[in-house]
């Protein structure tokens, strides 16, 4: 099988920050989002927030649908994981964002509503709480959200910030995956699309990395992500021609060298597969073994 080394490492996980709110600076000092409204049933408020992101990206789902996947009876609730794996078996990228006030606005500022994690107590003795950001006014210092049964509630941005600070400012998009969010980097990125791909959505995730590589044109990554998935698929025609569009980008990639030497070694095309392998051994890195498994099936 192919091998995609370029995409096994994970993002780090997020840290937060001390201090109150920095308002960020915007061209557009308001913002709207329209997303359905689900008013939450007890301990449901992660199925109801997730029905309404869902809901705005074109998949239709109940809270009462979401619940069997993602309500945990023994916490009274659903986990960040949880509701992250059913937005990517409905065929939706998940994109964490980074975790600044900025990131969140320029999201909505975007059209995209942000599902936000709460704590409404304390740090020692905290009562988690899922919520739709689905607008903002800077200016007035407010923040919308679907809350609990309220719809559209006007929290003060100092208190949606100390709550949301309080639980990690833990923030996502759920977005078609034709459509990048706002904030989008690419590392992150492709990590929302391999997750997408893990699940088994195979479509999603294809228009996931050519959506990465209309905005990032020369991504190795998303090259060999995408040859990766086409070859699974049995498209060796064009897997290749993106590992060769790769490797004109970047010569030494190991990860292209290897990939690109494998599907020629299996078409029998020995020659050019072992000056490929050869290549990729000259290279320093951390994938010696995987090129030296891929020149020993040439050699064969």
């Amino acid at each position: 099988m192919i091998r995609s080394l370029l995409l096994t490492t994970l993002v780090a996980g997020l840290i937060g920050c001390a201090g109150a709110p920095t308002l960020p600076a915007s061209d557009a000092p308001q913002a709207r989002v329209s997303a359905p409204f689900f008013p939450q049933t007890l301990h449901h408020c992660g199925p109801a927030a997730l029905a309404s992101v869902l809901g705005w990206s074109g998949a239709a789902a109940t809270p009462e649908q979401l619940a069997e996947w993602v309500y945990l009876p023994g916490r009274e609730g659903a986990l960040q994981a949880e509701l992250l794996a059913e937005g990517r078996r409905q065929g939706r990228l998940t994109y964490l964002l980074e975790p600044s006030l900025e990131s969140l606005v320029a999201e909505l500022q975007a059209g995209h509503p942000v599902l936000v994690l709460q704590n409404l107590a304390f740090g020692w003795a905290p009562r988690w709480h899922y919520a739709v950001a689905v607008g903002y006014d800077l200016d007035a210092g407010i923040m919308e959200l679907h809350s609990g049964t309220r719809q559209r509630y006007r929290s003060s941005l100092d208190t949606f910030y100390r709550t949301w600070k309080r639980a990690g400012r833990w923030a996502v998009v759920v977005l078609p995956p034709d459509r990048l969010p706002a904030t989008a980097e690419p590392q992150r990125y492709l990590r929302a699309v391999i997750d997408l791909e893990a699940v088994g959505q195979t479509a999603a995730a294809k228009t996931g990395y050519r959506t990465a590589l209309q905005r990032w044109s020369d991504s190795t990554p998303a090259r060999v992500g995408l040859a990766s998935l086409l070859y699974r698929q049995g498209d060796r025609t064009d897997a290749e021609q993106l590992l060769r569009e790769a490797l004109a980008t970047e010569p030494t990639s190991v990860p292209v060298l290897n990939n690109l030497a494998h599907l020629l070694n299996e078409r029998g095309e020995k020659a050019e597969a072992e000056r490929l392998a050869r290549r990729a051994l000259r290279e320093p890195g951390p994938w010696r073994d995987d090129v030296r498994a891929t020149l020993e099936e040439i050699l064969r």
